[in-house]
């Protein structure tokens, strides 16, 4: 019996509102596409499988909001909130925390990544709630990484393994878009996971190589529930924290302590991890993305979200926005219908440019509009091979 816990907590894409809830295909939010897939699950086998949420005090207001609408579903939907730390200015080495009161609304407290679900689920409660409903296994996974579904082929095996491997997690091969995916590496004879921040400058170069590091880690992890409850309550849930050097709003240099929730992999018994399709790592971290699952080039049903099949490459094309499109407010405006991307190659925008309705994009396309002129690509526009500049001439490519 298993459980699927949704990493929640972030704001992104330059929205106010949680990142669950932007609309992401047909109307529907990242929340109701998970949603979907658990309700399919559950009546398909005739299961009652959970949806867990880890939110933060940023998101944990909206999401109860939003759960309501679900309130007839057959999925039950638990949430729990992720710990608060204290940031470190940079130069003090202290922290600069003066308000304990008002976490929430003080730029002093910070989440301190992914890895703090461990401590967050069995504080709340629900782990030991979880265990006691009979539920041995729990999929995590980011919400916003679409494709992100129960595999029933990793599920068997764990269950005719007799649960004997305690974590299991999901990577998958790099392209030239992943270079700075997570990977994992043999570190005296240990299995680690090694995140692009915890790498030295001299070494980057080395850690993008696609050659020497062929896979990264997906997020996706399944874990055992009791041996995770073991590990806390033991305190032997030894994880590297990475060292995140940001500048806050106010200019303030500060210092945020975090850990990563695959880093997790070196202390459970019986852990290793399954190279899996690219189909199952469809993350939307940036517009580029979002413009890609919104496109005809995928398709969903019941929560699963497909590539096309009449698309003749298994590969998704390499899309770049520049900054006139990296908030979802200007993205959402520059586009009257989405462009069909069924053939596109390379799509590289930068500038103030807008999209009329039914345009089609093939191969490589370059738009670029300088600075003080705007770029309108005309209604039902066929753009293959084309490079459009500031002026509107478009010239082959």
């Amino acid at each position: 019996s298993s459980g699927i816990n949704a990493e929640y907590g972030g704001m992104g894409l330059g929205n106010m509102c949680p990142k669950s809830l932007i609309r992401v295909r047909e109307e529907m939010t990242f929340l109701d596409v998970t949603v979907a897939q658990i309700e399919n699950l559950n009546e398909k086998y005739d299961v009652n499988v959970p949806l867990v949420l880890m939110n933060s005090l940023n998101t944990d207001s909206e999401t109860d909001k939003a759960l309501k609408k679900y309130k007839g579903s057959n999925v039950e939907v638990l949430t729990y909130l992720q710990s608060y730390y204290p940031r470190i200015d940079r130069e003090t080495l202290l922290p600069f925390v003066q308000d304990y009161e008002n976490i929430a609304s003080n730029e002093g407290w910070y989440p301190p990544g992914h890895g703090d679900l461990y401590e967050s689920l069995h504080n709340s409660g629900l782990l030991d709630q979880l265990i006691a409903r009979g539920k041995e296994i729990i999929f995590i996974s980011n919400i916003d990484n679409l494709g992100a579904t129960v595999d029933l082929n990793i599920l068997s095996h764990i269950v005719k393994s007799g649960c004997q491997s305690q974590f299991i997690a999901e990577v998958t091969n790099k392209t030239r878009g992943d270079v700075k995916g997570g990977t994992l590496i043999d570190y005296n004879g240990c299995v680690k996971l090694l995140e692009y921040a915890q790498v030295p400058k001299e070494k980057v170069d080395d850690f993008k190589c696609v050659k020497k590091f062929k896979i990264f880690n997906t997020n996706n992890l399944w874990i055992n529930l009791r041996a995770i409850k073991e590990r806390v309550q033991q305190g032997t849930l030894d994880r590297d924290v990475i060292v995140n050097h940001k500048a806050l709003d106010d200019g303030r240099n500060v210092i945020q302590l975090e850990t990563a929730v695959g880093a997790a992999i070196k202390n459970f018994s019986g852990a290793f991890a399954i190279n899996v399709p690219r189909s199952r790592f469809l993350p939307v971290k940036q517009t580029s993305d979002l413009l890609l699952v919104m496109s005809n080039l995928y398709k969903i049903m019941d929560g699963t979200i497909t590539m096309s099949p009449d698309r003749q490459f298994p590969s998704t094309p390499l899309i770049k926005l520049g900054p006139d499109f990296k908030r979802i407010q200007s993205f959402l405006k520059r586009f009257a219908t989405i462009p069909d991307l069924l053939e596109l190659d390379h799509l590289t925008v930068t500038g103030d440019v807008y999209f009329g309705r039914d345009v089609s994009l093939r191969g490589t396309v370059i738009i670029i509009a300088n600075h003080g002129e705007r770029i309108d690509i005309p209604c039902n526009s066929l753009l293959e091979n084309k490079i459009v500049s500031g002026n509107l001439r478009i010239l082959d490519h």
